[in-house]
């Protein structure tokens, strides 16, 4: 039995609780809020669960196992901290960290008292992004050439950072993981309107083999939208998760290009094929993170998204935060250190 404390119980924390009762094996024995109004209505919803204001009560608890860290970033790292000093598992809500230096020193304690880092990816968990990582794992696709997102939609704007740092993990976690490379150079441009925090922005990715990635991230869209395409050679791929129905779609279209011999001129075919939808498996995406997460723990497993694929992310959106600064005039080398990336999974994890 693995017990669990909830540290933030504001718009994410009621479903992490929800879902870690519902996981065969685990308890939660204390959730803790500095809100009585949150503080209230997790006693409602959980009557047999502590309720306290105090963060410290869960983290120094000797029957507490495991800590959810729930709350805005800028205090993931020293709750973090303080959970690892006292023993517990950490589960930490994106993005891990407000800094890599912070990751980093997180990854190392848990590593020297052997505690596990689960940083909360949840899209990674659906049965679309298995299905899409399946389907680059069998070269559907063939060589990758692109993948463009878009994540927009009116709202919910934040207060502490700005629409990078609130919706872009998302998609750098789910493009860290299918396309399996570190980014060479990282630009994005965006802009504020509503006050000192950008908005909107865009985010374009350079990675090896001429893969391109583009991100696009906004708070100020009339409609939610909800899209990534990835272009190969072979294929192309669209994945709308607004779908209740075939949310990933295979597309046989493409171009064939070659050369006249003798001539300067491209020959450019058009590929026009079918279109086919393969079955995703309907799954409760945050139930089977925290399933594997409680695993990883029981059999001793380090979690494909632990706190190096937290800090890789994390990079990530420091890169994107500098060029920014710079209104993208700036491509910014991301610095990586190589044994970060070699440890990214290249098929996809066993789950419970």
């Amino acid at each position: 039995m693995v017990n669990f404390g909830v540290i933030g119980y504001g718009y994410w924390g009621p479903n992490i609780v929800r879902n870690l009762i519902a996981v065969e094996g685990t308890r939660v024995l204390a959730i803790a809020d500095k809100l009585a109004v949150a503080r209230e209505r997790a006693q409602r919803a959980n009557p047999g669960v502590q309720a306290t204001a105090l963060a410290s009560d869960v983290i120094s608890s000797s029957e507490i196992d495991a800590v959810a860290i729930i709350t805005p970033v800028w205090t993931h790292f020293e709750l973090a901290k303080a959970a690892l000093e006292n023993g517990k598992h950490i589960f930490v809500e994106k993005p891990f960290t407000s800094t890599s230096a912070q990751a980093e020193v997180l990854i190392n304690l848990a590593a020297r008292k052997n505690l596990k880092i689960m940083v909360d990816h949840t899209f990674l968990f659906t049965g679309a992004v298995r299905k899409i990582k399946q389907l680059l794992q069998e070269s559907m696709l063939g060589k990758l050439y692109y993948y463009d997102s878009a994540r927009v939609n009116l709202g919910l704007f934040q207060h502490d950072v700005n629409v990078i740092w609130d919706l872009a993990p998302h998609d750098l976690a789910i493009m860290d993981y299918l396309i399996g490379e570190s980014p060479e150079e990282i630009v994005a441009t965006g802009q504020s309107h509503l006050n000192a925090l950008e908005d909107v922005a865009f985010i374009t990715l350079y990675f090896p083999n001429q893969v391109i990635a583009h991100i696009n991230v906004n708070w100020l869209s009339p409609v939610k939208v909800r899209t990534t395409l990835i272009g190969g050679e072979k294929k192309m791929l669209v994945w709308n998760d607004l779908e209740a129905d075939e949310k990933v779609k295979i597309y046989d279209k493409g171009v064939q290009v070659t050369n006249r011999e003798g001539v300067y001129d491209l020959l450019v075919n058009y590929r026009s094929g079918d279109m086919w939808a393969p079955r995703v498996e309907p799954v409760e995406a945050l139930n089977l993170e925290l399933s594997y997460f409680v695993d990883c723990i029981a059999n001793d497993q380090t979690p494909f998204n632990d706190g190096q694929a937290g800090l890789r992310v994390v990079k990530m959106l420091e890169a994107a935060s500098h060029s920014l600064r710079h209104r993208g005039a700036n491509r910014h080398t991301v610095s990586l250190n190589s044994t970060t990336w070699r440890q990214l999974p290249q098929t996809a994890p066993q789950l419970p």
